[in-house]
């Protein structure tokens, strides 16, 4: 397969992901202007003074197939504090994101082993393993990058005997996607 299609298929993607961040931001927006600033003295009780929780759905979601997209607790922690609080939680958020995919891609390691995964894989996998075959290591950039699902493609990248430093270095992209949608977020809200 020429190098053009796989550049095709992480650009499309790319442009899914700006879309849905665009439209999640947008019914943030809707909201916070509709039913946030209605009764605001409950939504700051209930969230903004109580971070362990959002850090624990956060981390929850993240190890578990990405329940939330990631850019909800972004725009999260851009209300919550100063710009250094925001730069902060960018990174956790971005190291957590990072791990889980990791320990998925470890899980993935493991089950390839185990005869019961072979039937199952078959059936929750059989959608991303003609991608995975088909472009590989740009599949890994483009789950990192987009709305694809990071803790499954990472799952199946380590049922295929993926090599572990490669994986990890693709993986890294899942931090860029962190720098660039956070960006994207601050700097929406500076001149929104």
């Amino acid at each position: 397969m020429k190098l053009h299609f796989k550049f095709k298929f992480l650009l499309k993607n790319i442009l899914k992901g700006l879309l849905w961040m665009a439209i999640l931001a947008v019914l943030y927006l809707l909201a916070k202007e509709f039913i946030v600033d209605e009764n605001k003295e409950f939504w700051l009780k209930r969230f903004y003074s109580q971070p362990l929780i959002i850090y624990g759905v956060y981390v929850g979601s993240e190890v578990f197939f990405g329940l939330f997209p990631p850019e909800f607790f972004m725009i999260w922690a851009y209300y919550k504090g100063d710009l250094w609080h925001y730069v902060l939680n960018l990174g956790f958020f971005a190291g957590v994101s990072y791990g889980a995919g990791y320990i998925a891609f470890l899980v993935g390691r493991y089950l390839q082993r185990v005869v019961l995964f072979r039937y199952l894989g078959r059936r929750f996998f059989s959608k991303y393993w003609p991608l995975f075959r088909k472009y590989g290591a740009f599949l890994i950039v483009a789950s990192a990058l987009t709305p694809l699902p990071w803790s499954a493609i990472s799952m199946l990248v380590g049922t295929t005997n993926y090599p572990m430093k490669r994986y990890l270095n693709f993986a890294l992209f899942r931090i860029l996607r962190f720098v660039i949608y956070g960006y994207i977020i601050y700097q929406s809200h500076q001149f929104g």
